[in-house]
């Protein structure tokens, strides 16, 4: 009897950490959905917090969330009286938390020290790190998952001797395939 017992506990002591183990690979990645204007460094950013504003930024629902008259506005803009702010400058705290904004208090005094630490964070946008080439306006990046490539594309040689010295030779059809009539604009 006592083996069953013990074998009953080793079967319910590892399907304990087989589920526990599970949960931990959920990996969830992001990179897309950030703005261009999001920094660099991160596979996932739920939200930024902007010290120099005091406004969040919810990357899955693109929108800013700001205090006015003590209500958090949810917004596709920023208000207003943040017109003239330049995302790109100004710092971001990511924060992968839900509604970070109800700990705005604590964030004001963490992060107070960001205020005017303008320029000093890298941005997506100027990133050459292939993983933000998926993210909309990326200036490397082409249609979702099909992100260009960075590096110049060698020319082909056209000699025709194949030994990969041309020394100038070439086998004189160009690559316009003989069409054009040569005489260019009159």
């Amino acid at each position: 009897m006592n083996k069953k017992v013990l074998l009953a506990f080793l079967i319910g002591f590892t399907s304990f950490f087989a589920s526990t183990s599970n949960a931990q690979i959920s990996i969830n990645f992001n990179v897309g959905s950030q703005p261009l204007w999001g920094p660099v460094g991160y596979d996932r950013a739920d939200y930024y917090y902007m010290p120099d504003i005091d406004t969040y930024y919810s990357v899955p629902a693109r929108q800013y969330v700001y205090k006015q008259n003590d209500k958090w506005l949810f917004s596709n803009a920023l208000p207003s009286r943040y017109s003239g702010y330049n995302l790109y400058n100004g710092y971001k705290v990511v924060m992968n938390s839900p509604r970070p904004y109800l700990s705005y208090n604590t964030h004001k005094v963490k992060y107070a020290k960001y205020k005017g630490y303008k320029s000093k964070q890298p941005s997506i946008r100027y990133s050459n790190d292939a993983k933000y080439y998926v993210v909309k306006g990326h200036p490397k990046g082409g249609a979702p998952g099909h992100a260009k490539n960075a590096y110049s594309v060698k020319a082909k040689s056209n000699s025709s001797s194949g030994n990969g010295s041309s020394k100038g030779k070439h086998n004189g059809k160009g690559n316009g395939g003989g069409k054009g009539n040569g005489k260019g604009k009159n």
